[in-house]
């Protein structure tokens, strides 16, 4: 452990795309605190930090990739913004309205812009009820629309996702798994949303599968012009999809930047780990990178490390990563990175982590 002086930078904004115009989301500051209950009264004995500050925007037609371990707060970050889960603090804007101001009509009205799709594609759809019924719910709950302009406009968005008419009256038990995910993928766009939410939507598939709905959502991306935030913990698939990522970890987003950035040249200790558990195609390359290999499990939310989180599975850690929490740096690639790495010690001033640890990344592709 080394000994150096807190020298951290005030807080600055997320890192954003560089044209300049208003984002089409905007989150600044997401809590969710759960608590814990216990006894037959019921009485709070202890509180989960599940996301605690997050921050980061999303541009029109933008993917931005939201990756990390199981637990680290992406699925509750992305039910809150939709206030599938109501939120602790801080703000949700779309197009510049604050979404936790709104209640009743006014949230439904404009859950239209914002629409999910789950992880499991099975358990997301209704088993008794066929796919018109599925694909239509949204037309016959918004618009009450009548039967036959509604199997019509469900047609066409099996066409969009790449099922037919054949497919309208049969039920979920009769599909395959990725089948079903492109089902949930035509529900949720049958009211032409702005943004999705897509929770995991590929870790219940196998391989071939996955890469198909993957290339699904970016099809539709570039066709329809929808932005989406795509939640996943395979760091691979995620620089596929989008054009932005941001890593959380422990109910934080440590690093955020271009997909291509993160990916090849990552600032982070923690996207320095999860690049290295990817696999890479290249037999040769695979046998030849190191390999990081992180101690334990992720501290419990219950009772977080002091400073920063990631320390006590850091192999860069020095005696202020224990006692101050690193406030966001910006990167030489524009994005950002909340390390102690980048403002005391190396002083690596938003260079790639290679440059200290002499690993050397592979580039994407």
């Amino acid at each position: 452990m080394t000994d150096v002086s807190d020298t951290t930078t005030p807080s600055e904004p997320p890192a954003t795309p560089a044209d300049g115009a208003a984002p089409l989301l905007r989150v600044r500051d997401l809590e969710k605190v759960f608590p814990i209950k216990k006894g037959l009264l019921r009485r709070t004995v202890a509180h989960v930090r599940a996301v605690d500050g997050v921050s980061f925007d999303i541009a029109r037609g933008e993917v931005l990739g939201l990756v990390g371990e199981s637990g680290s707060g992406k699925s509750t970050t992305g039910r809150l913004l939709l206030r599938l889960i109501e939120p602790t603090g801080g703000s949700i804007e779309l197009e510049g309205k604050e979404l936790r101001d709104l209640e009743g009509e006014e949230l439904r009205a404009v859950r239209c812009d914002m629409q999910m799709v789950f992880q499991d594609p099975y358990s997301s759809l209704d088993p008794l009820a066929p796919v018109a019924d599925i694909v239509g719910e949204p037309f016959q709950v918004h618009f009450n629309m009548p039967r036959k302009e509604r199997d019509e406009k469900v047609v066409k968005l099996l066409e969009q996702v790449g099922l037919s008419a054949q497919h309208l009256r049969r039920f979920p038990a009769e599909f395959s798994g990725g089948q079903r995910q492109r089902i949930a993928v035509a529900r949720a766009l049958a009211l032409e949303p702005k943004l999705i939410v897509a929770d995991e939507p590929v870790s219940a598939l196998d391989m071939s599968t996955q890469s198909q709905v993957v290339n699904l959502l970016s099809d539709l991306r570039e066709r329809l012009g929808v932005a989406l935030l795509f939640i996943a913990h395979d760091l691979s698939i995620v620089h596929h999809a989008s054009d932005r990522i941001a890593v959380m970890y422990l109910g934080g987003i440590v690093e955020v930047g271009d997909a291509d950035d993160v990916y090849s040249h990552p600032c982070h200790p923690y996207s320095e780990a999860l690049i290295s558990a990817a696999p890479v195609p290249d037999p040769v390359v695979e046998r030849s990178r190191r390999r990081i290999v992180l101690e334990g499990d992720p501290p419990s939310p219950l009772d977080p490390p002091s400073g920063c989180r990631y320390h006590p599975r850091c192999a860069y850690a020095m005696d202020i990563c224990s006692q101050v929490a690193p406030e966001p740096t910006p990167t030489l690639a524009g994005g950002e990175v909340a390390c102690h790495l980048h403002t005391s010690g190396p002083a690596l001033a938003g260079r790639p982590l290679a440059e200290l640890s002499g690993v050397t990344t592979h580039e994407p592709g």
